[in-house]
């Protein structure tokens, strides 16, 4: 009796733990989606104030993902060695104290600056976001979980652009990088206080496991999962942050004005959060493949009804939720995919492996908009034009579902 009391006991303290851990993780995606979205978001309203051309401003959207590449990487080692939360932490106070930073910016350098910075704290917190998230609960529930709580990152994205419609003004873009900035300061101080260390990171811990990071990637038959899903972060990064950069552009390109081309954004980040639950939920209950090989059909369909669709409000906003269910969604249940292609000893490594292989994607996608735009494309021309891209990445995404799971 006294064992199955205490077992009870430490059953209600595991699923307390888990429902804390879930929670603050979704608290994380939520303000990481505010600080990925505020860059587009303020662009059209800085730009002017800078002086920025059309090459410059890619750049400047350019430098945040360059950042969390490089964040991303080192942050997912440096949590297999030092622990889920404790790099979260620091990864939370970087990136909140950068996104500050950028309403003291004067020019175009210090913005390039502010952003890499900025983007190095954002790519530290993803894996553990990720680690964590997938170490709380079950693999039966694992990509529905992952999903629901990577979720929060387009809830936040629609939570600055209200902000920028309603409450900041053409003048007052630097509201958006206040609320930005003092989100994530708040956040870590909570998650010291309040979140628990990963109970599987602690036990391998505690046996002393250390793997290598060329053997973690790429030993033990890793290399086709590491490769595979590789490749789709990069695709579906790239066309994601063509989305979030550029789509408002793009919109007002197609005779929207710019409160319309939001509206068409606000539907564009909905979707997303329902998306990345929904597909979740399916790679669980129907099969990995299966939910790749149609999200990412309904990507190719979603761009090629973005590019064709008339001026009609109505329309485009659900052409929008669609694409975002989608578009924004596929790289949100990519994470659940990662986190089942690595063990608790490195997965850190893995997933960070894989953000940072999808923050090349972020940089390329921007980039290559601007330099379409520049050369005269129109809306329609600049969304077909990643058609191929989606291919190649539907194709990766596909095979690396009909891979193995970590047996943890």
């Amino acid at each position: 009796m006294v064992d199955d009391a205490q077992n009870s006991t430490l059953q209600m303290e595991a699923r307390s733990g888990a429902a804390i851990t879930l929670g603050l993780c979704l608290l994380v995606a939520m303000v990481e989606g505010i600080d990925i979205q505020s860059i587009g978001v303020a662009a059209p309203r800085l730009a002017p104030e800078f002086k920025l051309d059309h090459e410059q401003l890619g750049y400047v959207l350019a430098a945040g993902p360059l950042g969390l590449f490089i964040g991303a990487g080192v942050g997912g080692r440096l949590a297999d060695r030092f622990g889920r939360k404790r790099i979260l932490m620091a990864a939370m106070a970087l990136f909140g104290l950068f996104t500050l930073a950028t309403v003291v910016c004067t020019g175009y350098e210090s913005l390039l600056a502010v952003r890499l910075l900025t983007g190095l704290g954002l790519g530290g917190a993803l894996p553990n976001l990720i680690a964590l998230t997938a170490e709380a609960v079950g693999p039966s529930r694992r990509n529905a979980t992952v999903g629901l709580t990577a979720g929060g990152m387009p809830l936040g994205a629609i939570a600055v652009s209200f902000v920028a419609t309603h409450w900041a003004g053409p003048a007052e873009w630097r509201m958006i990088f206040w609320m930005g900035g003092l989100a994530p300061l708040a956040l870590a101080l909570l998650l010291w206080l309040a979140l628990p260390e990963s109970r599987r990171f602690e036990a391998v811990k505690a046996q002393g496991v250390r793997v290598p990071i060329l053997k973690a990637l790429f030993g033990e038959g890793r290399a086709k999962a590491s490769l595979t899903i590789g490749i789709a972060f990069f695709c579906a990064a790239l066309v994601l942050y063509l989305m979030l950069n550029w789509l408002p552009t793009l919109m007002v390109g197609k005779g929207f004005t710019k409160p319309e081309a939001a509206w068409i954004q606000g539907g564009f980040n909905i979707g997303g959060a329902t998306g990345a639950v929904a597909l979740g939920w399916l790679m669980d209950r129907r099969g990995r493949a299966i939910a790749m090989l149609a999200s990412w059909l309904l990507i190719a369909g979603s761009l090629v009804a973005l590019g064709a669709m008339g001026h009609d409000l109505t329309q485009a906003c659900a052409v929008g939720f669609v694409a975002g269910a989608f578009v924004a969604g596929v790289p949100l249940i990519l994470f659940g995919l990662a986190s089942e292609a690595y063990a608790t000893a490195f997965r850190g490594t893995g997933v960070g492996f894989c953000v940072s292989m999808g923050r090349l994607g972020s940089i390329a996608g921007p980039l290559a908009a601007a330099a379409l735009i520049s050369g005269g494309r129109s809306s329609s021309q600049v969304l077909t034009a990643f058609l191929p891209v989606v291919a190649l990445g539907g194709l990766a995404a596909v095979w690396a579902a009909l891979g193995r799971r970590a047996e943890d």
